[in-house]
Parts: structure tokens; C-alpha cells; sequence
């Protein structure tokens, strides 16, 4: 495949003037073959899994960073559920796996490590409910691992039950890390229709659907798609779509490739590339930025809710693995 010389530029100035990056690279970990009824032995098989798996993880992707010029941000981890993996462990709470986690993700230098979860959005089992309990006292004695739970699905409700249980979870882990500005919270997400292959933390966590082990790409875009939009002139709608459209595609193109090499390089099945249009602290590198350049005289007035669904249409219809957010 040639590769036009204009293109390179463009990818150059998105980098360097559009606050493009590759967010994270998440290696996503099956730790099901890894339960036990002793909880000494399944944090032993977890901590084993996980380094093993994930000792070439920062090496090789630092490597693609310098090789391609393309700053990656964050290297994690994502695991099998625990409230999952764990079940059958003979023990009242699971703090101690959250705490083997965390020494895993420091022996292999990742960011964090998600996958502290448990999926209730139609119930709990015990397992669930052991992990959910867990969370403030995991979360405040840890610094890398990162909650999450599903309490809804479009298809089966909500589960009110433990929406009232979240919610004092969430008041125990603020207490818990008050000394630290309540950073428990920061690692914790409850959701609605949690994807298996998400590779943002604080919610990521490997699917049961999952392969035993894949790369999974997050790229940060809405510094570009705000740039492109702001360079037309009275656009319409059709104009507006057609240009999310081929910005999304350049961008996904170029986590694509990354994603695609590290997973050669370490050897594991390349998954999903999740373009995420989340805001950072980069002036103009927001959705809200994105929406304003769209037409809307300030983020929140009418016509913003249906500004963002267009917004989110033109990102999926790139034909890339992707989950806008």
C-alpha cells in the first residue's frame, strides 16, 4: 500500500498541534483458568498469569513510540472479572486479590489494572456481592486497580437493588480516601451496557466472550475532530458528517497500526481500537469544543443532545472497532 506524503503530514500536525495520542494500550488478561477455592493459591495463579502475560507489555510499546514518533500514554491491564474468577474462593471479602493485583501491575510497570468488577444488572450471586463489599477498603489500600460494576442493560433494566448498594459503596470509598481527595471514586465506575473489550479505565475489564489474551487500543481524538470542523466554511449538516467521518478514519488508522504492531510484538490476538472523543485538560481538546465548532452557540442550549447524537453516528459509521464515548 503507498503511502501518500500528505497524509504523513497530516498525522504529524494532529500529534503535535491537535493533541493527538494513543491513550492506552490495555492487554486484556483471562484469569479464569486461574480460580481456586484457596484464596492464597488463586492470588498466587493471578499474580503468575498476569507477569507472565504482561512482562514485554511497556517494554515493546515504549519501543513503538519511539520507532512511529506517536506518544502513548498509558500502558494497563484489564482481567477477567473477579467477582467471576474469584467465586469459588472460600473467603469473606476479596481485598487481598485487589492487593495482588496491584503488586502485579507494579512488577509489570503498567499504569493500571482494571477488572475489580462484578456484572449485576440483573442480580447479584454471592461472589458479586463479596467484591462489591470489598470495593472501599480495595480501592483505598491499593494505587493502580481500578472498579467497575454493571447494575443496568438496556435489555434486562436496571437493577435498583444495587444502584442503592453502589451508592453506599461510593460513600464508604470517598470516606476511605478522604486524606487523598476520595481518589477511591476516581477508580471506581458504575455502569449501564459495560462493553467486555473497553479499554479505558476506570471501567475496563476482559469479557467473558474474550480470548484468552488481546491488545486493545484507545485513541484520544477530539482535539482533531474540533480542528477539522472549525476549518469549514458554512458547512451543512451532510459536510459536517462527511468530515467527522474521514478525521475519525484518519485517526483510527494510525491506532490501528500501533495496535496491530504491539500485538505482533508480544505475541497475543489484536482486538478492538476504541476512539474516545473524552475531554483532557488541552485547551480546545474537548466534546464540548466539538459541539460549539458544530454550530451551537455555547455547549448545553437546544439542539446539543441532538449535535452529540449526529456527532456519534458519523464516529461509528468509520466501519472501525469502535466505541464512541
Amino acid at each position: 500500500m503507498l503511502i501518500n506524503p500528505n497524509e504523513i503530514l497530516e498525522t504529524i500536525q494532529m500529534v503535535r498541534m491537535e493533541h493527538l495520542d494513543i491513550r492506552t494500550v490495555t492487554m486484556g488478561i483471562s484469569l479464569r483458568d486461574c480460580s481456586h477455592p484457596d484464596i492464597e493459591v488463586f492470588n498466587e495463579n493471578i499474580y503468575e498469569k498476569i507477569t507472565a502475560r504482561a512482562k514485554e507489555l511497556v517494554r515493546t510499546t515504549n519501543e513503538i513510540q519511539s520507532l512511529y514518533g506517536i506518544p502513548i500514554i498509558n500502558k494497563r491491564i484489564s482481567v477477567t472479572p473477579i467477582a467471576i474468577a474469584a467465586e469459588s474462593c472460600r473467603s469473606p471479602n476479596f481485598v487481598s486479590v485487589a492487593k495482588t493485583m496491584d503488586e502485579a501491575a507494579k512488577e509489570s510497570d503498567v499504569d493500571f489494572i482494571g477488572g475489580f468488577s462484578a456484572l449485576v444488572h440483573k442480580g447479584a450471586t454471592s461472589g458479586d456481592l463479596k467484591l462489591i463489599n470489598s470495593i472501599p477498603e480495595a480501592l483505598a489500600g491499593t494505587e493502580k486497580v481500578c472498579s467497575s460494576v454493571n447494575v443496568a442493560t438496556t435489555r434486562a433494566g436496571i437493577n435498583m437493588d444495587a444502584v442503592g448498594l453502589m451508592g453506599e459503596v461510593i460513600k464508604r470509598t470517598a470516606g476511605l480516601t478522604a486524606d487523598r481527595d476520595g481518589i477511591g471514586c476516581a477508580k471506581l465506575v458504575v455502569f449501564a451496557n459495560a462493553p467486555e473489550d473497553n479499554p479505558f479505565m476506570a471501567g475496563a475489564f476482559h469479557g467473558i466472550g474474550e480470548p484468552e489474551c488481546v491488545i486493545n487500543v484507545g485513541v484520544s481524538g477530539p482535539g482533531v475532530v474540533n480542528a477539522a470542523i472549525r476549518e469549514l466554511e458554512n458547512p451543512n449538516l451532510t459536510e459536517i458528517s462527511e468530515t467527522i467521518k474521514k478525521t475519525a478514519f484518519k485517526i483510527t488508522r494510525m491506532g490501528e497500526m500501533v495496535g496491530r504492531e504491539v500485538s505482533r510484538r508480544v505475541g497475543v490476538e489484536f482486538g478492538i481500537l476504541d476512539l474516545s472523543l473524552a475531554p483532557t485538560p488541552e485547551i480546545g481538546d474537548s466534546v464540548a469544543a466539538i459541539l460549539e465548532a458544530m454550530g451551537l452557540e455555547r455547549c448545553g442550549t437546544h439542539g446539543t443532545t441532538a449535535a452529540l447524537a449526529l456527532l456519534n453516528d458519523a464516529v461509528k459509521k468509520v466501519g472501525q472497532w469502535l466505541h464512541p464515548q
